[in-house]
């Protein structure tokens, strides 16, 4: 008993039964213009499905009364899009006769079963029920107020499975098609991706200024020397202004979804990465060769992310130490290789989340990156191909 009273108490079964009323209403308006043609309203609702635009209004009514709880939901079973195929279009003539027709039962129903209420109503006060109804003829009886709720239980019973089956229909006839639900799945992973990179580029430059400016300030309360403090200061600014830059362009992105991306450093500009690094205190070695003018946009941007992050768990790890850095270019690939000793005395590079990043830029151009401790040495290794990249 508790089940069947349950749906009552939810303010959905009652605004599912405000939009199965709707439809009958304009029937009616119909039939009382015209009561020899009942067949019109059901020839126009067929042709009216045929206009793109009526399936987004029905959607979109359907989402509001039938489906409040997905409203705004991107997953929603009911869709709320313009009709693009003409199977969408049959499927949008062919729920609103599924609708008017569910629309005539509960009309019927909510008509005649709420009349009989009150000629139950009216015979056990002593009235004669209408001639009209279920009951006429039944003359006045006092135990019909025991029958009077009947009617009204039976109403609720309709307008409840009534509700349900116009619900599923709605699902099934004005519910995404494969092809729209296979779209919106492609511009979630493409968000998702974009969210990753965003996430990876604020960790790579803002984590390097930081750290560099971290060792430059320790590095120069410790010197007491007023021109080391000087230079130490001087490589602070330059490192902040460098990644302010980074994160004003990465938020315009996000403030504005078709915003430019603004330019990203690339190999072009390695010279001024270890250079960075040099002024933080580490003792970097370097050897490019290979012509790096010639690597891809997307294969050097990426190199330039790996550098730098690498160089920045060099400087936070071990600190000033000695930095071999070898960038080549040959054979169609990148290779760049990254050392450094490493004593383990301030935390394993592996704990955080720039080395995962480095391996899934490497993953996303089709190369591979290798990291790990190899005798005394911290190394980190990316190969990117370059013939991939067009």
């Amino acid at each position: 008993m508790l089940r069947f009273l349950l749906p009552l108490a939810e303010q959905v079964t009652y605004t599912r039964w405000l939009h199965l009323l709707l439809p009958s209403a304009v029937v009616s308006v119909w039939l009382y213009i015209s009561m020899d043609t009942p067949w019109v309203p059901v020839a126009l609702a067929a042709l009216a499905g045929l206009i793109p635009g009526m399936r987004l209004a029905e959607g979109i009514q359907a989402q509001l009364l039938l489906t409040p709880a997905e409203r705004g939901d991107p997953d929603a079973s009911i869709s709320a899009v313009v009709s693009t195929s003409w199977s969408e279009r049959w499927r949008t003539s062919l729920w609103l006769e599924v609708r008017l027709l569910c629309a005539g039962l509960v009309g019927f129903a909510t008509v005649w079963l709420g009349a009989t209420t009150v000629d139950l109503v009216r015979s056990a006060l002593g009235t004669n029920p209408s001639d009209e109804w279920l009951v006429s003829g039944m003359g006045t009886h006092w135990w019909a107020a025991v029958l009077a709720p009947v009617p009204l239980l039976v109403l609720l019973a309709v307008v409840v499975a009534c509700g349900e089956l116009i619900t599923a229909a709605a699902r099934w006839l004005l519910g995404p098609s494969p092809v729209q639900r296979l779209t919106a799945l492609e511009e979630r992973t493409e968000q998702l991706l974009e969210r990753n990179r965003i996430a990876r580029e604020l960790h790579d430059s803002i984590g390097h200024a930081l750290t560099v400016a971290v060792v430059q300030a320790g590095a120069a309360r410790a010197a007491g020397d007023p021109g080391f403090t000087e230079r130490a200061l001087v490589a602070i600014e330059e490192t902040g202004r460098d990644a302010l830059e980074d994160l004003e362009r990465v938020l315009r992105v996000l403030r504005e979804s078709d915003a430019p991306s603004g330019k990203q450093p690339s190999l072009s500009e390695v010279d001024r990465l270890l250079d960075s690094a040099r002024g933080a205190g580490a003792k970097v070695d370097a050897e490019v060769s290979g012509p790096l003018e010639q690597v891809p946009g997307s294969v050097s941007r990426e190199g330039y992310r790996i550098l730098q992050e690498s160089l920045t768990n060099a400087l936070r790890h071990s600190g000033p130490v000695p930095v071999r850095v070898r960038i080549t270019v040959a054979d169609g690939r990148l290779e760049l290789e990254v050392t450094n000793p490493f004593e383990g005395s301030t935390g394993t590079p592996g704990g955080g989340s720039g080395l995962r990043g480095i391996r899934e830029r490497a993953a996303l151009l089709g190369g591979n990156a290798k990291t790990g401790l190899y005798g005394r040495e911290w190394m980190v290794h990316a190969s990117l191909p370059l013939n991939r990249i067009r």
